[in-house]
């Protein structure tokens, strides 16, 4: 349906009536001295265009515009069904390592061998889609945090910016610290707006604390001061065979893994530490985060709007047009 926003401002429709009623007309002004024989043509086709005709042509044509001008400015609108959101109360964190241990190649997906940051890129990027009425945001760390994506309700984007995301971008080194940090201090200019909302921090990590100006275990106390929950993931296999001149050995490609700080900082925030070896390990992490922290459906319901003064406005401005080329 269409619906005007401002239905008061038709009053001003009677105008013209009120000024042609109560201003003085204008006076014709006084015929030229000089005559010109070379402008009776011109002459000719003043007069023509001066004929009753034409006039009441042109005071029908000026009042329809005044009438779509003022339409135009009432600002009417065309009001769409109601549609229902889905909204659950959560702001969502996701803190994805970027350190150059993440380029270590021992996760398999669809038959190859993948790093860490593409299998993390593709296991998150589906629980972001999932996360249907949760505002999401965006760290990525190394040497330094930084915020890539403010929490928002676009996934789409989100994920397009994870996925954008290259080794090494924020740095070689890894500043757990820093990130758990940075989320506090965004989480909580939220909190600021909304006292209700929970808030909750997914950290994705393959090593230690090893940069960064704040130590661990202190952001994690910030971030239990502040109400935020903490879920750490340490990824990374714990064996992998490589080939060398002395033939085939094991090695433990996650022995930089501070599993007892990141354990540490879960517990610190009521959150869960969690291990992932392969693939199929993270994706269930990932299923398990979606139970222990659900989309809460509470609906929240919008009408869509969409102006249409521009029509009105538009035809009106080529009526003016017209009446002043008659």
């Amino acid at each position: 349906m269409i619906e005007f926003q401002w239905p008061w401002l038709f009053l001003l429709l009677p105008l013209p009536w009120f000024v042609r009623r109560l201003l003085p007309p204008v006076e014709s002004g006084r015929s030229a001295a000089l005559r010109v024989p070379l402008l009776d043509d011109l002459r000719s086709l003043g007069a023509r265009a001066n004929r009753p005709e034409t006039n009441r042509f042109r005071f029908w044509l000026a009042l329809f515009a005044w009438f779509l001008l003022i339409v135009a400015t009432a600002r009417p609108q065309w009001i769409g069904d109601t549609v229902e959101i889905p909204a659950s109360g959560r702001d969502l964190m996701l803190a994805v390592d970027l350190s150059l241990s993440m380029e270590q190649e021992d996760f398999e997906m669809n038959g190859g061998i993948i790093n860490r940051l593409e299998a993390s890129k593709a296991v998150v990027g589906d629980f972001i889609e999932r996360r249907v009425g949760d505002r999401i945001g965006l760290i990525l760390f190394g040497e330094r945090a930084y915020l890539q994506a403010p929490l928002t309700f676009d996934r789409k984007t989100v994920r397009t910016l994870l996925e954008e995301s290259a080794l090494g971008l924020a740095g070689k080194s890894t500043a757990i610290g820093d990130a758990i940090g940075l989320a506090v201090k965004r989480l909580r200019k939220a909190k600021a707006k909304n006292k209700d909302i929970k808030k909750v921090l997914i950290l994705v990590t393959d090593g230690a604390n090893t940069a960064g100006a704040i130590a661990p275990l202190d952001a994690a106390d910030l971030a239990a001061h502040e109400g935020l929950k903490i879920y750490t993931i340490g990824i990374g296999a714990d064996e992998m065979l490589v080939r060398s001149l002395f033939g085939v050995q094991r090695i433990n490609p996650s022995r930089d893994l501070d599993e007892k700080t990141l354990r540490a900082i879960a517990e610190k925030t009521g959150g869960r530490y969690f291990r992932a070896r392969d693939t199929q390990e993270l994706e269930k992490i990932y299923a398990l985060l979606d139970k222990l922290e659900p989309v809460e459906h509470d609906p929240q319901h919008y009408r869509p709007q969409k102006a249409l003064f521009y029509w009105p406005g538009g035809l009106a401005l080529l009526l003016a047009l017209i009446v002043c080329l008659i």
